[in-house]
């Protein structure tokens, strides 16, 4: 038995005496943010109050959009902190992949509702350009500050995570790019205060929602990709296939499929042909008993000998 590991893929080929299989995504379970989640969620979430209530009083809609923005964020910490305790439990009967697949739904719903805010700013922002009322500038300017400090202590929170779940860089990119947006916010309270231009706020939370379209775009696209069970975006299927052609024995590789099980697991299916075939005769019968008594036209199956069962990663119930 040969193993490839990495942080994504667990793949198996085997011996020279049959028709095996892989399959990726050992469940191992990424580092906990439990404690990152609540802090976030309890800052933002101060942090919206706090923004609606001086928004109003100010009259500012670039600082009641970057509200709206961080009500999303809040939701978005919420949904994904759900989704990946969720991801912790073990498969069961009813669900025999657990719930990884539930970090992939939360990045798409983060994605959605973002877009959906970006929406609704945009259309008062372009109405307040034709009448844009009166504007405290210093209020906006100080809020906004505040909002840097707590978009980027938030965004730290989740900084070690980002390269290794989607969930998790999310999180990350949002708050950061929120830090920034709140520096635009203060520079647009300045020139507020020293011109009296009250169009620069509009024009601001229009920039807030080009910032936020182009930091959520890649986050849809890599979500969407992974709900269709595309091959991860980290996982080259050329190479995988490479790897598995120069397993000894082997001599074609087909059937091939790569997928998401979650933002951080992937799985992987092969038909390895093997020199020899011993094991064909006891493929082709699971095959077919599969296809009549079940319904399941794509089953592949991995053969091992008892010796090889012992030492395999995959064995234990609760791994996925």
């Amino acid at each position: 038995m040969a193993h490839d590991h990495d942080h994504r893929t667990h793949d198996h080929g085997h011996d020279h005496r049959g028709h095996a299989h892989g399959i990726g995504g050992h469940s191992h379970a990424p580092a906990s943010f439990g404690m990152a989640f609540a802090v976030g969620t309890a800052l933002n979430s101060a942090f919206v109050a706090a923004q609606v209530s001086f928004g109003v009083l100010a009259h500012s809609v670039a600082l009641l959009a970057d509200a709206v923005h961080n009500f999303g964020d809040v939701l978005g910490l919420l949904v994904a902190w759900g989704a990946a305790t969720l991801a912790k439990r073990r498969p069961t009967q009813a669900r025999t992949y657990g719930w990884g697949r539930g970090t992939i739904l939360a990045s798409l719903i983060n994605a959605f509702v973002l877009l959906i805010g970006c929406g609704a700013i945009a259309l008062e922002a372009v109405r307040r350009l034709g009448d844009p009322g009166p504007v405290g500038g210093s209020t906006v300017m100080w809020v906004a500050a505040v909002g840097i400090v707590i978009n980027g202590a938030t965004a730290l929170l989740f900084m070690r995570g980002r390269k290794d779940d989607l969930n998790i860089k999310g999180a990350f990119l949002h708050m950061a790019a929120d830090a920034g947006v709140s520096a635009g916010v203060v520079v647009a309270g300045l020139l507020i205060t020293l011109t009296g231009l009250r169009w620069l706020d509009p024009v601001t939370s229009l920039l807030i929602v080009a910032v936020i379209v182009i930091g959520t775009w890649s986050l849809l696209r890599s979500s969407v990709n992974l709900a269709l069970d595309a091959v991860p975006e980290d996982i080259d299927l050329a190479k995988v296939e490479a790897a598995l052609r120069a397993l000894p024995g082997v001599t074609d590789v087909h059937d091939l499929h790569v997928w998401g099980l979650s933002t951080t697991d992937a799985a992987l299916t092969a038909h390895l042909v093997l020199r020899g075939g011993e094991a064909a005769s006891l493929i082709r019968l699971a095959e077919n008993e599969m296809r009549t008594r079940f319904k399941i036209g794509h089953a592949t199956f991995q053969v091992e000998t008892p010796e090889l069962a012992e030492t395999c990663a995959l064995r234990p119930a609760h791994i996925i």
